[in-house]
């Protein structure tokens, strides 16, 4: 029986999300996850490696391109994805912000579970362009909110453009915590949106030192549109060492380093 275009479609978009979560993926975990055969698994993989959105690896596998330029994973999608390692990250960067801090965070997974562990503190104020940060953060009345105007990013609830842009040019932040969908040591901090990405960058000039918050898959791609190159943070929070050689990079720039386990 001859599979059916659509399935098959699906599938291979659904390997894809795979590999640009988690960087790379085995021909075994191709037939195990997607149910498939062998033979099916590496058509898919050859399909994904001819559009140029992935290379093969020793045994079959694949790894991401490098850019990924693939689909934007939204919210809802990824709010689950590696939860716990986010919650440390999270944890770790809650611990930096002290009373009467100004705090600004970017929209994402990461920076939400952020929000959640200031969401009891006092005497701390919060600017951020994701509305579910905003609303998660309103019900407590010792916490000021400001929430940026702006063309909303339904995928992960960013306010971005020109009127994000304007209101946070009038507002002087402490620390920024930015979520980010890459990190190398060549392009520094990069995002899938160029939206987001002069967005942030409208923050970081607002700001006395920004952090980027990642997880480890994050880690050595390079998405679309660059944000900030390695020197321009002031620190990084991620849940796995970086490895020897970005570690060194960061530190020859002076950018501090947070392992969170």
């Amino acid at each position: 029986m001859s599979e059916r275009n659509g399935s098959k479609e699906e599938r291979r978009e659904q390997i894809l999300d795979y590999i640009l979560q988690h960087g790379s993926i085995s021909l075994q975990e191709v037939t195990a996850r997607f149910k498939c055969s062998e033979a099916t698994a590496r058509r898919d993989l050859e399909a994904l490696e001819k559009s140029g959105r992935v290379i093969r690896t020793m045994g079959g596998g694949a790894k991401s391109a490098g850019i990924t330029a693939g689909r934007e994973i939204p919210f809802h999608e990824k709010q689950n994805k590696l939860y716990q390692e986010k919650e440390k990250i999270a944890a770790m960067a809650a611990s930096l912000v002290q009373e009467g801090d100004v705090v600004g965070l970017t929209g994402g997974t990461t920076t939400y579970l952020i929000a959640r562990a200031l969401k009891n503190r006092r005497n701390i104020t919060v600017v951020t362009n994701a509305v579910n940060i905003a609303m998660e953060l309103s019900e407590n009345e010792d916490l000021q909110v400001v929430l940026t105007g702006g063309m909303l990013r339904s995928k992960n609830f960013e306010l971005c453009g020109p009127l994000a842009e304007r209101t946070l040019e009038a507002i002087n932040i402490h620390t920024m915590f930015m979520g980010i969908d890459g990190f190398s040591a060549e392009q520094g901090a990069s995002t899938y949106s160029e939206l987001e990405a002069n967005t942030a960058m409208i923050m970081m000039k607002r700001t006395n030192r920004t952090i980027a918050v990642f997880d480890h898959t994050k880690n050595g791609r390079n998405s679309l549109f660059q944000v900030a190159p390695v020197a321009a943070l002031h620190g990084i929070i991620t849940d796995e060492d970086p490895g020897e050689e970005l570690r060194g990079r960061l530190k020859e720039v002076g950018v501090q380093v947070h392992v969170a386990q």
